[in-house]
């Protein structure tokens, strides 16, 4: 809180001064406070600008001499404290207009190599859930195609007119390694202010339909700690899968050859007699025992498959990992 005392011509400074009292205002933003000289009708001697931060600051008048304050700034609403109220008023024309939540009728779901221009804010969206260097992210956005894998953004129309839309939500579909009709779903998120507003449902829904128009018949993810979630969406505990990385499992003929074959610097050799050897180093003397019977197979039984509540899987940092799939 900033203090400071002001005073009146011909007014006995040892004792009568403007005070400060019991009733405060909270004042959230940065404000320039400037003192009319309106108390008693009389001028101030001097002017006093008061700088209010955002700590936030506490604003406290004495109600028995209150002043008529005027509180501007040119990025702020207009505040005016009078003489003998203890309210703050805000006029409702100058207060700041707030970003309207996102309609979920008004949603779009649209690869992200198709709109290059949203690859940075897509970045900054999975980021904030998953740090990583911002460089690296668009790389690996930037592996998008409609062959898979394929990224997915979950797009808002901005509520200015010509602006880019928002980016809401984001989630990555791959191949599935020998099941061609399933897809690996990675990489789900939803931007942290809209959450549990039904974004990631709508988000989810959409990949459905989306894969169905492809030929897919079957979707796998994984998690750690949304397996309610997935459940209500319809989704069941299954088996690992493995993603794949490019389009084709077996690498092009052009790609090997672009590699040349260069001949080996050694001279071929003929490879010896597994048999000859065998019988020239055959050792001499009394035969050598037989070596012990094999261990029965063990009878344990198999590992506890995964359920709500506990998995046998991990991740490479030893987090018990869910893997869950959905026929559509």
């Amino acid at each position: 809180m900033v203090r400071d005392w002001v005073t009146c011509p011909g007014e006995d400074t040892s004792g009568a001064r403007a005070g400060w009292g019991q009733s405060f205002w909270v004042l959230p933003q940065p404000l320039a406070l400037s003192l009319h000289p309106l108390w008693g009708r009389m001028p101030w001697t001097h002017w006093m600008e008061l700088t209010l931060s955002s700590s936030p600051a506490e604003l406290t008048l004495d109600p028995a001499c209150q002043l008529e304050l005027t509180l501007s700034s040119t990025c702020h609403p207009e505040m005016t404290l009078s003489r003998g109220s203890t309210e703050l008023t805000l006029d409702p024309a100058l207060q700041p207009e707030e970003t309207p939540t996102p309609s979920l009728a008004e949603l779009t779901l649209e690869p992200v190599h198709r709109r290059p221009e949203l690859l940075d804010a897509c970045a900054d969206l999975i980021n904030e859930q998953w740090p990583r260097s911002h460089a690296s992210r668009l790389h690996s956005l930037g592996q998008s195609s409609d062959n898979f894998p394929l990224c997915l953004m979950l797009l808002s129309p901005h509520p200015v007119p010509g602006k880019a839309p928002i980016v809401v939500g984001h989630a990555r579909l791959s191949r599935v390694l020998d099941r061609p009709q399933s897809l690996l779903v990675e990489t789900v998120v939803v931007a942290r202010a809209l959450r549990g507003r039904g974004f990631g449902r709508c988000l989810m829904e959409g990949l459905e339909v989306f894969a169905q128009a492809r030929g897919f018949r079957r979707l796998h993810l994984t998690t750690h700690d949304q397996l309610h979630f997935y459940a209500h969406l319809g989704y069941r505990l299954g088996e690992p899968v493995q993603g794949l990385v490019f389009t084709s499992q077996r690498l092009p003929a052009a790609l090997l050859s672009a590699f040349p074959r260069v001949p080996s610097p050694w001279p071929p050799s003929k490879t010896p007699s597994l048999t000859a050897q065998a019988a020239s180093r055959a050792p001499r003397g009394p035969s050598l025992p037989p070596p012990p019977p094999l261990p029965k197979p063990s009878t344990a039984s198999p590992p506890a498959p995964q359920s709500l509540l506990e998995t046998q899987y991990h991740d490479l940092r030893g987090r018990p990992i869910f893997w869950m799939q959905k026929d559509i």
